[in-house]
Parts: structure tokens; sequence; C-alpha cells
């Protein structure tokens, strides 16, 4: 008869504490505790808030470097985020000229920040299903395709209403890409150093466009929508560059990837609204871009008619403007990710708020100039730990829905 000791030794061990995954009956899982529970939501948007795909057991989460194929992705997710702040910053730098051209009001004028949110609305609606369908291969050359499609009708020179119209469509491959890749890089190791470099990259594509517009349009009397042919071309390297790096992201690797734990993937956006962070992020979205494209769209007509500066160097204040927001979304994103997203962005609204006074109570164009770019700086960060605080509080198989649709709120901002 085997001894005591023997007996012991035969019988399967315990296992550890950490392997023993969460059973849905048992336990809430991490990601909806702040939906279920009484207490405010924003007790959650801190430095303690859960790590995206907390609560998933066992899966690792990808690095910037790992599997090396991050590398390349990465590079030509920040190379479409350029090209997304050279289309955005455009319609501040030509909307003197844009007006001056059809003879326009400032009202009908604007129409050029309002219809990109109803493509953004449009990609809202779809972003997760076409990536259940097509993976993020298929919507890397869904959004380019759409945005060479309006350049190309635009760079004709077109009557105003189908330049309204086709921005549509310029603003839903915008959407799709934006919901695409913040959802991709925020569930990533590091991802608040990541987002600050990504939505950099939208801040240094915002400083050279008005750069660009400007030169081509008071330099070089060229029409405005000549920009457009530039457009044209980087866009479509952008088509060929995100295409070839997400060839193997399919649709079934996505689905598998991030599959709905009650089976139904087919309501994922009607899920995502159920969810309060996702409304609250929305309201966040709604107020941050309307203040972000009030600033660097308005900047340069502002500066030409209230400040009385010339065209050349009112247009260079914009660059000033997106400079300040690509240096802030670069550097201050790294203290983001040690002191928490609720303190971070508590102090980078009191720094804008006080910039910001500076800038409406001194009427003076260089001090406007240099408090503009400031501002800049500091609201910079706030875009990238909002999508942070996003995607550390909802499921991973949200992240695109809920992301895209606080996008498309956050496009309402622009358009009022």
């Amino acid at each position: 008869m085997p001894s005591s000791i023997t007996m012991i030794e035969m019988l399967p061990s315990t296992p550890e504490p950490a392997a023993l995954a969460p059973s849905k009956e048992s336990s809430i899982p991490l990601e909806e505790k702040p939906d279920e529970s009484d207490g405010s939501i924003l007790e959650h948007a801190t430095s303690g808030l859960p790590e995206p795909g907390a609560g998933r057991v066992l899966e690792a989460r990808e690095r910037w470097n790992k599997p090396r194929i991050n590398t390349w992705r990465l590079a030509a997710t920040f190379f479409a985020f350029i090209n997304f702040g050279m289309n955005d910053a455009s319609y501040g730098a030509l909307v003197p000229y844009i007006g001056a051209d059809y003879k326009l009001s400032y009202l009908v004028t604007s129409l050029v920040f309002l219809s990109p949110f109803s493509g953004y609305t449009v990609a809202a609606l779809f972003s997760d299903r076409l990536h259940r369908l097509f993976g993020r291969r298929g919507v890397a050359f869904i959004g380019p395709t759409c945005r060479i499609f309006a350049y190309i009708v635009i760079s004709t020179h077109p009557p105003y209403p189908a330049v309204v119209i086709i921005l549509g469509l310029a603003g839903m491959g915008c959407g799709l890409l934006d919901a695409a890749w913040n959802a991709w890089i925020g569930t990533m190791d590091q991802q608040n150093q990541l987002l600050g470099l990504l939505h950099g990259s939208y801040g240094l594509g915002a400083t050279i466009s008005p750069l660009i517009a400007t030169t081509m349009v008071t330099k070089e009397n060229l029409g405005w929508w000549t920009f457009y042919y530039i457009m044209i071309g980087v866009v479509t390297l952008e088509l060929i560059a995100g295409t070839a790096a997400f060839w193997r992201a399919t649709g079934e690797q996505y689905r598998d990837n991030n599959r709905a734990d009650g089976g139904d993937e087919k309501g994922m956006t009607r899920l995502a609204l159920k969810k309060r962070v996702t409304w609250i992020c929305s309201i966040f979205f709604l107020t941050y871009v309307g203040t972000e494209v009030s600033l660097g769209g308005w900047i340069v007509t502002f500066m030409m008619r209230i400040r009385h500066g010339q065209p050349f160097a009112s247009g260079m204040t914009a660059t000033g403007f997106w400079l300040g927001l690509t240096v802030g979304r670069v550097s201050l994103g790294f203290l983001t990710g040690r002191i928490g997203e609720r303190l971070a962005v508590c102090i980078y609204l009191f720094c804008a708020l006080g910039l910001e006074l500076i800038f409406w109570l001194v009427p003076q164009f260089f001090v406007s100039a240099v408090a503009i770019a400031l501002i800049g700086f500091f609201i910079g960060p706030m875009f990238p730990a909002g999508v942070v605080a996003a995607t550390k509080l909802l499921p991973q198989e949200l992240h695109v829905a809920a992301i895209g649709f606080s996008a498309a709120v956050g496009g309402a901002g622009a358009a009022v």
C-alpha cells in the first residue's frame, strides 16, 4: 500500500489562482463594472483604469513590434493619420478662398465643415459590420478609395453643391479608418504613448497642410482646388501601404479575435449604444472636436478680419496651432500615461482655458499667434486620452463600434 506521502503526490495539483478563468455565472467581466455600478463613471477614468482586454484569460496584448508585422502596420496607420490631418486642416486654410471663389457668405461656406459629419455618421453605422465582413484589410482599402474618388471630383473645380456633397464621401473614408486604427492601437501595450504618436501624426499633417495650401494660393496664384492634386497622390500611397500592411488581417481573423460573449455579432453598434461609456466619450469628443475645428478652421479668417493680418501671415497662425497640437500629442502622451487620463486632462484643460483668455483679452496679432499655438499644445493630448479611457472601460469587441459612434458625434461638434 502506498504511503500517505506518495498518495498526496499522486493527487492533481491545485491550479494557481491566476490561472483560474472567471466563469460568466459567478463573476462580472471587468469591463462591465462601470456600467452596472451606481457610482459615477468618471471615478473609473483614472490611472487605475482596467487594462484593455482585462478579464480575457491568457490573451497576450500586442506590442508595436510584436508580431513583427505591427511595425509596418503602425507606419501605415501613422501615414494615414498624416493624410487625415492634411484633409481636415485644409478646410480652414481654404475657406476664405472658397467663399471668395463661389461668392458665398460665411454661413454657406461653413457647409464644408458640416458635410464630412454626414460621412462620419454613415461610417459609424457600418464600421463594425465592414470589419466583420472584410477585416482591417478591407477597411484599409475602402477608406482611401472613398477619399481618392472625392478628391478627384473636387480637383475638377465643380459647382459648390457638388463640393459639399462629395466631401461627405471623404468624411466617410476618414471615419472608417479613424475608428479602425484608434480601436486597434488602443488595445496595445503602451497605448497612451502610441496613440499620442498616432494623433501626433494627424497634427503633423494638419501642420503642413495650411502651409502648402496657403503657399499655393497666395504665392503661386493657383486655384484652391489644385491643392487636391496633392491629396490624390498621398492618399493613393496610403491605399497601397495600408492594404499591403493589413493584407492578412481578414474578416475571419477579426471575427475570431472579437467574438461577442452572447454570440450576437450583428448588433455591436446597438450594444455599444447601451453603454454609458460610449455616450460619455461621445459628449467629450463632441466638445473637443468642436473646439479644435473652431480654432484650427477659422483662425485664418479671424486673424485676417479681426487682427488685420496679411493673408500669408494669417495662414501661418493655422500652421502654428497645428504644430503646437502635434508637439503636445507626441510629448504629453508620455506624461498622460504616467499620471493617468483624468488628472492629465484636467491639467491640460486648465492651461488651455488660461491661454484662451489671453487670446481673447489681448488684441494683438503676435500675442494671438503665440497663444493659439500654445492652446494647440495643451488640447492636443485630450483626444488620445479619451480614446484610451474608452478602450479600458469597454469590452474589446465593442471598441470599433463605440469609437466609431463617438467619432461621428465628435464630427457633429465640427459641424456646429
